[in-house]
Parts: C-alpha cells; structure tokens; sequence
C-alpha cells in the first residue's frame, strides 16, 4: 500500500528516469573524485530552494508548537541542519517564534549498493523519546528507498506517543523497488540511481560533495569494499 503524506505535491519535483543531470564541466567538485561520478544529478543550489519551500510547509502545519526533530545519520546530517536553519530563519519573521530541539540517531542499511537490512542504535529512543512524550516530532532523512529503513523507525517511535509524527525526506526513490511510503514533505522523487554526496555516501565516501550525483561503475569498484 502507498502512503502519501497529505501535505505534498511531490509530482511538481519529480525527475524521470530520463533526466540526464547536468555535465559535470559546469561545476567545480573535489579532484579527487575525477570519473568517479557520472553526472550532478541535483545541484546545491536547488537543493537550498527546495528545503526553504519544505520548511515553509512544515512551519504552516506546526508553527505555533514546539517541535522536536529527530535527524538519522549519517546521511541525513546535512539535509537536517539546512532544514531546521531554514526552519528558524522563518520562524523569527513570525509572532510565533518556533522553539526546535534537535536530536540524532544512527542508523545503516547499505554495505557497497546493496541492502544489508537495518541496524542502528533504537535503544537511545528510550532515552531520547520518554521526556518527549506528547510533542510533535519530525524525522529528518536524506534518502526513502525501500521504505524498510523508515517504516521500521516508526514502529518505534509511535510507542512514545507523541502528539504528532511527520516525516521529511529529501529524496524518494521510484520503481518497481521503490519506497512503499512517501514521507509528509518530500525534497524531490528521483529514479533508482544510486545517488551520492550532500551527506550521501558510498561506503563513507563521497558526503563532502555539495551537490547530488550519480556514481559511476568506476567509483563504486574504486571504494567497493
């Protein structure tokens, strides 16, 4: 069954499988990285644009209550941290300022480009989430693919029972593999490419690229592992 958060319009960012990206001649990306990466298939720029319209949307849904965001790493660190500073920059132009508490956990689901299932540290929301209980959280993730990786987090996080749960993703993956849910704000819906950089990794390389790519065959043996 697809789940589709009421509060997007994600047709309006959807990149087909035909997107080409752009070449990658028009943008400047660390040297070591040369014929590792096929193309910039979002640049930062975008990026940037999409999370301020995302942040827009969530404060019209929960601008007046304090929010508790809970940010997977690692992939999502940079998404979240450009999300909740875009968050409070609107914030502040209101007459009610949003108060934001920012918490991580780590999860992990990919060995190479193949899904290895999900282990994390779900422990830590024992802690994490009893103090919390009856609050509005919103979990920040960089990439839905499958959907597992989602699904499983808020089977455990419902036990808490905050007063609201919604989900921000970045990327949602498309196809015959792709997510079974679709987060309440989605950044954009992208084909099944193995994708890196902002924060997304192959094997722990490629996060400090500014930009969305796709890996080429000759990076993924490059830093198979």
């Amino acid at each position: 069954e697809l789940i589709i958060g009421k509060n997007i319009c994600w047709w309006q960012n959807l990149l087909g499988e035909g997107w080409p990206g752009y070449n990658l001649e028009l943008f400047n990306y660390p040297e070591h990285y040369h014929g590792d990466i096929e193309n910039v298939y979002i640049p930062h720029g975008v990026i940037m644009d999409r999370i301020e319209s995302i942040a827009r949307d969530i404060l019209e849904d929960l601008g007046q209550h304090t929010l508790m965001v809970l940010c997977v790493l690692k992939g999502g660190y940079k998404f979240c941290a450009d999300l909740v500073d875009s968050i409070k920059a609107q914030s502040r132009s209101t007459n009610c300022p949003l108060t934001v508490r920012v918490e991580f956990i780590r999860l992990k689901s990919y060995l190479n480009s193949c899904f290895k299932g999900i282990y994390g540290f779900y422990n830590k929301l024992i802690s994490l989430f009893f103090p919390h209980a009856k609050q509005n959280v919103l979990i920040v993730e960089a990439i839905v693919g499958t959907g597992k990786t989602m699904m499983s987090l808020l089977k455990h996080v419902v036990t808490f029972q905050p007063k609201t749960i919604k989900v921000a993703g970045l990327l949602v993956k498309q196809g015959p593999n792709g997510a079974a849910m679709l987060p309440d704000y989605v950044g954009f819906v992208i084909p099944n490419h193995f994708v890196v950089g902002y924060a997304l990794d192959y094997n722990e390389y490629f996060r400090d690229l500014d930009h969305i790519c796709v890996i080429s065959e000759k990076g993924k043996l490059k830093y198979k592992v």
